[in-house]
């Protein structure tokens, strides 16, 4: 132990010494974040799941610890991997069917650029459809879309990124069925995303694709955009629409085509750069309850970023309403209510 501490320390002397100009950039950067919460709604529910309907803030009255995460990446030449791992109760939601474990591989991915317009990836990465991220530091509010938390989280597969233009990209690719990291004999799916945006990167527009046979009896498609807009540095608004068809199998036959559908908008407003808002407002349409509403809901949430130095502190104000019955959530006596609100805390650390 004294042996290498004395090699580092001398190490860091020599590359200290140095001279700037002969310093070369190391090809390796390990970034991460860690965050926490509370929530309370204001109904006072006695069982889960607290009339909560969207994913990581499925508690109430509580103190929760959200995720730890640490992302390495590594570059030389035309090669590049990233792994990025997870650890805590929000990684063990984002990887739901990899046996309820809390440590977690959100992302693991190898890069190879034959040119510069091309890029190829194997291995699994975060999706492309939605405008939300599984890294709260990347989410201006911290609870999360309906539009996130039933659509698809990560891919496992290959892909190809091409650059078309200046600001246009082509993303096309094949993976396993949704969230599955392993999918030995099932049926593989197509992605894909069309991307681009003015010269002056002010307005920014995606759009997104998922398709194919999840399994043998399951017909998927959805199809997702995505447009931010920023009007100044101060202001900003974003917008997320998606639609997914489904069909399902008996005997020799498909049932008729059923769909669910959202829409949602953000606008930001950033009147200091240590303090900023953002009001979300969604909507979701399921009249076939194909994942779980039998109609639709609708949700207004208003999030403050107050942020010091790495640490963004996010006070939440959130309200939600169901438009059929059953109604979807209950009061403390168990009373069925078409609307609840909750009020959330968080502190997400990234460094």
């Amino acid at each position: 132990m004294l042996i290498l501490t004395t090699t580092l320390s001398l190490l860091a002397t020599s590359m200290g010494s140095a001279d700037d100009s002969t310093r070369t950039t190391l090809p390796f950067k390990l970034s991460g974040s860690a965050d926490a919460y509370y929530r309370y709604n204001l109904q006072n529910p006695r069982e889960a799941s607290f009339n909560n309907y969207t994913s990581f803030t499925n508690t109430h009255n509580s103190f929760e610890l959200g995720m730890i995460s640490a992302k390495a990446e590594h570059t030389i030449g035309k090669v590049g991997m990233v792994a990025d791992l997870g650890f805590g109760r929000r990684a063990e939601e984002f990887s739901y069917n990899d046996s309820n474990t809390r440590f977690a591989i959100k992302q693991l991915f190898i890069t190879y650029s034959p040119s510069a317009k091309v890029k190829l990836t194997a291995g699994s990465w975060a999706t492309h459809i939605g405008y939300e991220s599984v890294d709260p530091y990347l989410n201006r509010n911290y609870s999360m879309s309906y539009m996130f938390s039933y659509g698809p989280f990560f891919h496992t597969g290959v892909k190809a990124d091409f650059t078309l233009g200046n600001k246009t990209t082509l993303m096309v690719g094949v993976a396993n069925p949704t969230d599955l990291k392993s999918a030995s004999g099932l049926p593989k799916m197509g992605i894909a995303q069309l991307a681009t945006g003015t010269k002056d990167d002010k307005i920014k527009a995606y759009l997104n694709y998922q398709g194919g046979n999840p399994n043998d009896s399951l017909r998927l498609h959805q199809v997702d955009a995505v447009v931010t807009f920023a009007a100044s540095s101060k202001f900003s608004l974003s917008y997320n629409g998606t639609v997914q068809t489904r069909q399902s199998k008996s005997e020799s036959s498909w049932s008729d085509t059923n769909t669910w559908w959202g829409s949602a908008l953000y606008a930001n407003v950033d009147p200091t750069s240590w303090f900023g808002l953002t009001l979300r407002s969604e909507y979701v349409g399921d009249k076939k309850a194909l994942i779980g509403f039998n109609g639709g809901v609708f949700e207004t949430t208003l999030s403050s970023n107050i942020r010091v130095d790495n640490l963004t502190i996010i006070p939440e104000l959130r309200l939600d309403s169901g438009n059929r019955d059953p109604r979807l959530f209950v009061n403390r006596a168990g009373v069925a209510k078409k609307s609840t609100q909750s009020l959330l805390i968080a502190a997400v650390y990234k460094f």
